[in-house]
């Protein structure tokens, strides 16, 4: 059409009725409209081709996205420990074809069911009764990019690496990478793609009026952005980005995944539940028949320290804490009577010097050096500065742990349920609890995340008295019409269950 009106302004296709000096004027204006118009095309179909460009590219960072919205949930994004589902390093390497590891991800159940590949197989007999979700519109360039992005961060080629380097942990989470450049660049363009839009349809403006014979005076760029459609425009926009942030950060309320706090004590779970082999549930007792798993009281801890007073790592910094903040005397082996009421000095020369005397017990030494006199009071700095705070002025008292998992108060979870009936092991929320020196969040106790789980947990019937009266699956799966019942199948999907 643009090209019609520009032939007809070189035929001479304009009214006769006009001036000459109009007829001018219109030329003008439809040559400078064909030249903005010509631009405006280019500039199109380059950014055409640079969104195609984009997408086509197979790139780690597009694997980025497509783990975080399809793999993460099950797979370990340091991709070297299991989860759920396997670790994912070197995963390209333990399958015979690459169109094999393809088709597998798009459809495992067809490829161990259907197709009998060994690989899916012994997966399947290691992993099950979990199911890998069928991805079968993923393109092979996003499969492509999720292997990258896997290799990536098992090689240490992007993002933080994978495994003990540096001092860096491998359950720490992987440090993520920005594309704000790629998203500047785009609003770049878009701005200028308005800016020359703006032009266009003022200068159509003069061209109207000018051939209604109005005198119309064509506005400057300023002029142009400061209209009120433009003005609205971007206050539409910024309502936009305000309720898509506000959303999202809703969304992450109370998501902390990988949060690893330094508690007043250091308390190492290596020690404790992996050297030594504690059960979770002596000191988390709750697990097993409330809601809440709790915090193990002092008193907990007694049952063992005060046998054992000396730390195979710390030696006498940290246990002398916990005999600090609930008035136990180590050198007496009793229970200081009104330890809350003691003036601040004498609690510190009871501590002092125990502290002191086991100095000398492993040294050998008649009486305090420079070493051990610095010894002394560093560690009766630490006592202070972990059992006191702003509101909470003495030593004595309950030591106040950092919490670390906290879910939103809408949502309604209970450890017994999961531990006791459903007989879930801690690792399978809190992973291998039992390697954490310090202990972090290790899974993002999401809505999604949750859902997921019920969706392939399977249900636990044998020899399990909750769940006897569910006689429907109970005969469905000795007839042999079903061979699993998932959380799921019970109503574990249900909004209610959680929400209520």
């Amino acid at each position: 059409m643009l090209n019609t009106i520009f032939v007809g302004v070189k035929r001479g296709n304009i009214d006769n009725s006009l001036s000459t000096k109009d007829k001018v004027s219109i030329e003008k204006n439809y040559i400078m409209i064909y030249k903005h118009l010509n631009i405006n095309k280019l500039l199109t179909i380059v950014l055409v081709m640079f969104s195609f460009s984009l997408q086509a590219q197979v790139s780690a960072d597009a694997g980025k996205t497509v783990f975080k919205n399809y793999c993460a949930s099950c797979h370990n994004k340091n991709m070297v420990s299991d989860m759920t589902g396997p670790a994912l390093a070197g995963v390209e390497e333990r399958w015979d074809t690459q169109e094999n590891l393809y088709a597998w991800i798009r459809n495992s159940q067809a490829m161990i069911f259907e197709v009998g590949h060994p690989r899916a197989v012994e997966l399947w007999n290691e992993y099950k009764p979990s199911a890998m979700t069928a991805f079968p519109n993923l393109t092979d360039d996003e499969i492509a990019s999720t292997l990258l992005y896997i290799n990536g961060v098992t090689d240490g080629t992007y993002g933080a690496p994978a495994g003990d380097v540096a001092g860096v942990s491998a359950d720490k989470p992987v440090e993520e990478s920005s594309n704000g450049w790629l998203y500047g660049l785009l609003l770049g363009i878009l701005a200028l793609l308005a800016m020359l839009l703006t032009k266009i349809i003022s200068n159509l403006d003069v061209l109207a009026a000018a051939k209604e014979g109005k005198e119309v005076q064509q506005k400057t760029l300023i002029q142009s952005l400061t209209s009120k459609g433009v003005v609205g425009f971007l206050i539409f926009g910024l309502v936009v980005f305000a309720g898509y942030t506000t959303v999202t950060n809703a969304t992450n309320l109370g998501r902390q995944q990988g949060y690893q706090p330094d508690q007043p004590i250091k308390f190492s779970h290596v020690t404790h539940a992996g050297i030594n082999k504690i059960e979770c549930q002596y000191c988390h007792d709750g697990a097993r028949r409330s809601k809440h798993s709790v915090i193990p009281a002092a008193n907990t801890c007694m049952n063992c320290h005060k046998a054992i007073k000396n730390g195979s790592e710390y030696g006498t910094a940290e246990l002398t804490k916990i005999y600090a903040s609930i008035g136990y005397d180590p050198s007496t082996d009793k229970y200081l009577e009104n330890y809350e009421d003691i003036a601040t000095e004498d609690y510190k020369e009871i501590y002092t010097k125990w502290i002191a005397d086991q100095y000398l017990v492993e040294t050998g030494l008649a009486e305090l050096d420079t070493e051990g006199k610095n010894i002394v009071k560093s560690q009766w700095d630490g006592i202070v500065s972990s059992l006191t705070n702003e509101q909470k002025k003495k030593v004595q008292g309950p030591i106040e742990w950092i919490r670390i998992h906290n879910l939103p108060d809408h949502v309604y979870f209970n450890h017994a349920q999961h531990v006791t009936v459903g007989q879930i092991e801690c690792q399978d929320c809190h992973g291998k609890i039992e390697e954490m020196a310090v202990v972090q969040q290790h899974s993002p106790l999401s809505m999604g995340w949750c859902i997921n789980c019920h969706r392939k947990t399977e249900v636990k019937f044998k020899e399990n008295e909750y769940y006897e009266s569910y006689s429907e699956y109970h005969e469905d799966i000795q007839s042999g019409k079903k061979d699993k019942v998932t959380v799921a199948d019970i109503g574990g999907l249900e909004c209610q269950k959680c929400h209520y």
